[in-house]
């Protein structure tokens, strides 16, 4: 398990390079190249005087050399692979996140670099699904950054960027930050993403009126009367996804940029979908989706 190496001290880079082959080759070493299973393991001859890196394999097909991390988003990094698998089970296993700064102090690494590295794992946790969400799906809007500045006809918003969440009663969340919210913006994600048949729960807001008739049906509460549940009419899930969102914006990240937001985003969606599972098994899940994605530093910072 995962959890038992959380100490550098035990945990080696070579437990780091077998949990890593173990999680991603499951079922035997696959060359990333052209995918063959016919492969074997490059060991230095005894009379040698060139080493042989440690986890490196030979295609018997195509004739390249490869490790585990090629082909992923642990390629070409200087940083040691245990203290990666560690910053991806502490991501995965903090509900309201961790901060770059904690992390660097943990694995003793720079602020610079492990700011990189959770914008790795961040979108290494995004989740592309073009399965649309059934059944009753609850639909609000919050806002997040900036702090509110109450001036003349100034809402207090404008330094905010708006996000929307759907949330499938007893499933799954998906959340976008929108460049606003109005009626056009909120038709076309949630149309892109419930299916016709669902059952829409939302607020007032007179935009998802219109909106509504694109559902089986559309009930909602009427929060400016204090309603928040009428039988079965409520939006409490979803702001309750959006309670643990902030949560970690104010307690951990503290300020989160509009360009990174959506990877903000991406972390909590992930921690919220499978947060029926044990830690030791969301780790897992975030390493397999580190395959076949690159960001690049320059990527990140644009």
């Amino acid at each position: 398990m995962l959890e038992q190496f959380l100490n550098i001290s035990t945990f080696s880079n070579d437990d780091a390079r077998e949990y890593l082959e173990s999680v991603r080759w499951p079922y035997g070493t696959v060359c990333p190249h052209c995918q063959s299973k016919e492969n074997y393991k490059l060991t230095a001859k005894p009379d040698s005087k060139r080493p042989v890196r440690d986890g490196v394999y030979k295609c018997k097909k195509c004739r390249k050399q490869f490790t585990v991390t090629v082909g992923t988003i642990f390629s070409d990094s200087h940083i040691p692979l245990n203290k990666w698998l560690i910053a991806v089970y502490l991501i995965g296993s903090s509900k309201k996140g961790i901060s770059s700064n904690q992390l660097s102090r943990l694995l003793d690494i720079t602020y610079k670099s492990a700011w990189f590295m959770t914008h790795r794992i961040r979108y290494a946790m995004e989740q592309k699904s073009k399965k649309k969400l059934q059944g009753t799906i609850e639909a609000d809007e919050t806002y997040i950054g900036g702090k509110k500045r109450r001036t003349g006809n100034n809402t207090g918003f404008e330094n905010k960027t708006p996000v929307v969440s759907l949330v499938q009663r007893n499933g799954q969340v998906r959340s976008f930050a929108v460049p606003t919210v109005s009626a056009s913006t909120l038709k076309k994600v949630l149309t892109e993403n419930m299916s016709k048949k669902a059952n829409l729960m939302t607020d007032e807001l007179i935009a998802y009126k219109k909106i509504g008739e694109n559902f089986a049906s559309h009930e909602f509460v009427n929060h400016s009367k204090l309603e928040y549940v009428r039988d079965h009419v409520t939006t409490n899930a979803v702001e309750g996804y959006f309670g643990l969102l902030k949560r970690g914006v104010n307690g951990t990240f503290h300020h989160i940029s509009r360009s990174h937001l959506k990877r903000y985003l991406a972390e909590f969606d992930f921690r919220y979908n499978h947060r029926k599972m044990k830690d030791n098994e969301i780790a897992p899940l975030i390493i397999k989706g580190f395959e076949g994605k690159r960001l690049t530093y320059k990527g990140t910072i644009t």
